[in-house]
């Protein structure tokens, strides 16, 4: 009976929202900020659930911001997490409502998650009577760039007395209707590392008077794929990719340095330990048999997002029933980072990807594209299904 009636209460004021939120997603389109340079978007979110009431915090974990509504009856705690930055890519499509800012635009769909959460905000905030519970909503900034926005808000406490965390990110490959999760790992660890080669450069007519960074750099290149290939368990998983090799220099000149820069993407713990340190063994071999000298920087990125099973089943069984979603499919992991990984490793809680391809378009172009956009249908789906398991979650925990 109060599934029935409350949760049939929710779609109908999201079906009723939606036009606003797709003008709050276009608005926010139009107005990208970089990571940890936010400053307009964090006040228009703050301003957003002041207006309803919710008790804000902002300035958490440097620049986000985070509101709670607290329901009319006693119960535990639910957190929604959306992050907001957008990325240094200047906008190619023709979209009305297209970026203003040259060089800047939402390219991953950030913009898509703080509509849906504002708004759902909105729909739960006129439904706070009939929750059993308080429902946390986490904006978070900066999830673009290491070491990202997540781990400050929660040093500063936006997890305090939160018992379950959702979350979920917009899809642009799979078609709006559809949602993905996977239980364990969903999503893999980023690492990056940095190699500088120091040789001894030269003119090209006399390269035995010479250490040629190229040549060594070009032997690493082909030395560290043995990692993955020869390496790491095939039944495992791991990716390393070179993204830079630099060595500009005339075409008679034997380059004195060289610099490369590259990835690692795993999702065991012991897989990245182990990858590093083969990746500084191969580096120093390599380099000892050019008899040159190097330098090697690793930085650690995101963990892996690890779902948990109990938490992701509640989540995906409830989804089957949400209005407009067609399928709900358990997918391959994904080689992307994401920072929700830290809330995860703080509180029970689930992450999934809602599709948001429009099967109509002739193209429909990857996250991080100049020319990415979304079926805004998708934000619809979201809301529901983050708004479902909201709702049966603290009334089953009440």
């Amino acid at each position: 009976m109060w599934e029935t009636i409350v949760l049939e209460k929710l779609y109908t004021l999201l079906d009723q929202a939606y036009d606003e939120m797709v003008e709050v997603r276009r608005y926010l389109h139009q107005y990208p900020e970089l990571s940890f340079e936010e400053v307009e978007t964090p006040k228009y979110i703050a301003e957003y659930h002041k207006k309803l009431g919710h008790e804000v915090r902002v300035g958490v974990g440097g620049r986000g911001v985070v509101a709670t509504l607290r329901g009319g009856k006693p119960g535990q705690t639910v957190a929604l997490r959306a992050d907001f930055d957008a990325l240094p890519i200047h906008e190619e499509t023709d979209l009305p409502f297209k970026s203003t800012v040259d060089g800047v635009m939402h390219a991953c769909g950030h913009d898509s998650h703080t509509a849906t959460l504002l708004v759902l905000a909105k729909v739960l905030n006129s439904m706070k009577e009939e929750i059993s519970g308080n429902v946390v909503f986490i904006h978070q900034h900066a999830e673009e760039v290491l070491p990202g926005g997540a781990i400050a808000m929660i040093e500063d406490g936006c997890l305090d007395g939160v018992d379950v965390i959702f979350g979920q990110h917009i899809w642009s490959p799979t078609p709006v209707g559809t949602i993905e999760y996977r239980t364990g790992p969903l999503m893999a660890a980023a690492d990056f590392f940095k190699v500088k080669i120091q040789g001894r450069g030269g003119h090209g007519s006399q390269p035995h008077m010479t250490k040629d960074s190229v040549v060594i750099g070009s032997q690493l290149v082909s030395n560290l794929q043995q990692i993955v290939s020869r390496r790491v368990d095939p039944l495992d998983s791991a990716v390393l990719s070179i993204g830079s090799f630099e060595a500009k220099n005339a075409p008679n000149v034997i380059a004195d340095t060289a610099k490369l820069a590259g990835t690692v993407r795993t999702f065991k713990e012991s897989t990245r330990e182990y990858v590093e340190q083969e990746i500084e063994r191969i580096i120093k071999g390599t380099c000892m048999t050019g008899d040159v000298e190097y330098t090697f920087e690793y930085q650690k990125g995101y963990s892996a997002v690890i779902n948990p099973k109990e938490e992701i089943e509640f989540v995906m069984d409830l989804a089957k029933s949400v209005p407009g979603v067609t399928a709900v499919n358990e997918c391959e992991p994904q080689m992307g980072g994401e920072d929700f990984c830290y809330y995860l490793q703080h509180v029970k809680g689930a992450f999934f990807f809602t599709g948001a391809q429009n099967p109509e378009w002739e193209t429909t172009y990857p996250h991080h594209h100049p020319k990415f956009n979304i079926d805004e249908k998708g934000m619809l789906i979201a809301a529901k299904t983050l708004g479902v398991a909201t709702l049966t979650y603290l009334e089953k925990n009440k």
